[in-house]
């Protein structure tokens, strides 16, 4: 399916994903709270007759999912990716990705695994922060300093983590 691991560039691979972070996306979706256009357009239909116990069922299997490695793109990009990611962007003030979701990219209590994602979803994602289309205070605070180019950089080295 168009989340497994060879799935669509569009879609987010799940497998290794934080099952808290899982369970409230998809009760996001159920309720209609996440607004960007594939949650409206995906999502909200496939979600809605989605029960508790099926969203913590779901969200179990596909964080005991082993993660495949993304691949390496550019490593000059990428290169840059890892030192926003590490360090942020002090004069844009943009903080450290990994003071949130880990040194290695692998999500903290409720936030997201980064590492091994698509690099066209967390560019796809990061816009949507930005625009405040999918409305999450803490990642438009983020997002909203970070350039094109950035996107990408951290996009890249993200996709290459294991």
């Amino acid at each position: 399916g168009p989340h497994g691991n060879s799935g669509q560039p569009k879609f987010p691979r799940l497998a290794g994903q934080s099952g808290n972070y899982l369970v409230a996306q998809l009760k996001n979706f159920r309720g209609q709270t996440r607004g960007d256009p594939d949650a409206i357009g995906y999502m909200w239909g496939m979600a809605a007759e989605l029960d508790d116990p099926t969203i913590e069922a779901l969200a179990k299997y596909y964080s005991s999912q082993q993660p495949l490695r993304g691949r390496t793109g550019d490593p000059a990009l990428a290169a840059r990716g890892r030192e926003i990611y590490e360090h942020g962007i002090e004069s844009e003030g943009v903080p450290a990705c990994s003071s949130c979701h880990g040194a290695d990219g692998h999500g903290v209590a409720d936030f997201p695994r980064l590492a091994s994602q698509r690099s066209q979803y967390i560019l796809k994602q990061l816009a949507s922060f930005q625009s405040n289309m999918r409305s999450v205070a803490v990642m438009h605070g983020v997002a909203q300093n970070l350039r094109l180019n950035e996107m990408q950089a951290v996009a890249a080295y993200l996709e290459g983590q294991p």
